[in-house]
């Protein structure tokens, strides 16, 4: 690959970019799904490419070719600088990515077990055996299993200098089960909704999240919630199971702190946001319980890697202290508008997309209460599980969501089931509400899959760590 990235980058300065980067990026992944006991689906494709970015009079260009002779990725990095000489024909504001910086390194995902190692029929059989189980319980109609696994492998070359070379490995796995009845429709999802799970380990990912296990229990859930009573319209305390809490965290702050949305480059697709730059100093955005981080080194997390797709090192950085806003997720260029330096948040969806600035790993960090004890100090409330719908303003200050499972807390304790739960509020007002957080050993880095942004419309892989956490004064239901 280093041979094509140095082609890429000397045709590049030939033609005239003041500088260029190059990302060469093999992508293999294979995915399962079953159904009702039968296999589904079952893919398995590889893509590798080349993608060239310049810079030229101070205006970008960028393109990129899964052809790899040494024509074609001439003809890439010439189109490249083409495209940005155009592109400064029209300049509004000349592009500053900050002072030069050199990297050198390598990173690999550490594994247990390599999964692409694991026998077809094993994974398969997992799946079956899961989805079977599902399908014995009373009003189940659906009973799906999946599994999906990726290796990407790539190299990062500058005109500054740098060559880092990666090898990233996911692993992501889920179970659902549908259950129909005479006039109701419920999901039950594990570990996650939305398909699955994931993170960056081997075939022990799976191993731990034991699908066959819980199908039983997931089952017996979706068929309990046809005949659950319906959420309740009013103010209450509520608690947020982790993995919704990942939602939370994803919608209404990873995305509030990209700074690309936050400066107006995004708006046409993605939106903006609330939190503009004269907020940086001093926004109170949540309790003081409340601490939010974005870390791409957290083992296991979606969003870990060792070098972001600008070749800056992956690293730990505060969003929210002790509820205070602090920060934003940054790319080289973007950081220069508040005087720092990239925070290392730039990914493309392979090697033929632009970087752009997506979430790493953005977590609210755990507190002190174990669930039993925090649920036992709540007189009254709703405890809500996995989400089930979503929808938040291009801002991300105003939201609704909906889980799939709830129960009502009486006096300390888990009381009736209720279905169809929701719950909205402004994105300040709510994590100010925040009283108390769940510890560390409740806490989970949950894997998001399927995080869109940017036009055409990339898909990027981010983690959330969370723990369950009580919010006060929440609306909750369908008001009428």
């Amino acid at each position: 690959m280093k041979e094509y990235t140095q082609r890429a980058l000397d045709t590049a300065t030939a033609r005239g970019a003041s500088y260029a980067d190059v990302r060469v990026v093999r992508r293999e992944v294979q995915s399962i799904s079953v159904k009702n006991g039968k296999v589904e689906a079952l893919t398995h494709e590889e893509t590798m490419g080349i993608g060239v970015r310049v810079l030229f009079a101070g205006s970008w260009g960028f393109a990129g070719t899964s052809d790899l002779s040494p024509a074609s990725i001439d003809q890439a990095a010439a189109r490249a600088v083409d495209l940005a000489r155009a592109a400064a024909t029209v300049q509004r504001k000349r592009v500053d990515i900050g002072t030069p910086f050199k990297v050198v390194g390598s990173y690999k995902t550490p594994v247990g077990i390599d999964p692409f190692g694991v026998a077809l029929g094993d994974k398969i059989s997992l799946l079956l055996a899961a989805s079977e189980t599902m399908q014995k319980v009373p009003n189940i109609v659906a009973a799906k299993a999946e599994v999906e696994i990726q290796r990407e492998t790539k190299v990062f070359a500058s005109t500054e200098g740098s060559l880092v070379e990666q090898e990233i490995m996911e692993t992501g796995c889920g179970i659902e089960a549908t259950a129909v009845g005479e006039d109701e429709v419920q999901n039950r999802s594990y570990p996650n909704s939305v398909g699955r799970h994931q993170g960056t380990e081997g075939w022990e990912f799976v191993q731990r999240w034991d699908l066959a296990g819980n199908a039983q229990r997931v089952a017996d859930e979706a068929a309990a919630l046809l005949t659950a009573k319906a959420c309740p319209a009013g103010v209450t305390t509520v608690i947020l199971d982790g993995s919704q809490m990942g939602l939370q965290i994803h919608e209404s702050c990873g995305h509030a702190v990209e700074l690309d949305r936050v400066l107006g480059t995004e708006a046409a697709f993605a939106g903006t946001s609330f939190l503009t730059t004269d907020k940086l100093a001093g926004f109170t955005y949540g309790s003081p319980l409340v601490n939010l981080t974005a870390d791409a080194t957290i083992p296991g997390g979606l969003g870990t890697f060792g070098f972001d797709d600008e070749g800056v090192p992956a690293q730990r950085w505060p969003l929210v202290v002790a509820g205070e806003f602090k920060g934003y997720l940054m790319s080289r260029e973007t950081a220069v508008a508040l005087s720092l330096p990239s925070n290392g948040a730039m990914r493309a969806d392979g090697w033929g997309r632009l970087p752009l600035i997506r979430m790493t790993n953005v977590s609210l960090e755990p507190g002190a209460w174990a669930l039993d004890d925090l649920i036992a100090d709540t007189s009254d409330g709703i405890y809500m599980e996995t989400n089930r719908s979503w929808s938040i303003d291009d801002k991300r200050l105003n939201f609704q969501f909906g889980t799939e499972l709830a129960y009502e807390i009486k006096n300390g304790k888990k009381a009736a089931l209720l279905k169809n739960a929701t719950y909205t509020g402004m994105t300040p007002q709510f994590w100010q509400s925040c009283d108390a957080i769940c510890n560390r050993d409740h806490w989970v880095v949950w894997g998001t899959p399927n995080c869109g942004k940017g036009q055409p419309e990339q898909v990027a892989h981010t983690g959330h760590g969370a723990s369950p956490a009580r919010f006060r004064n929440v609306e909750v239901g369908v008001m009428k």
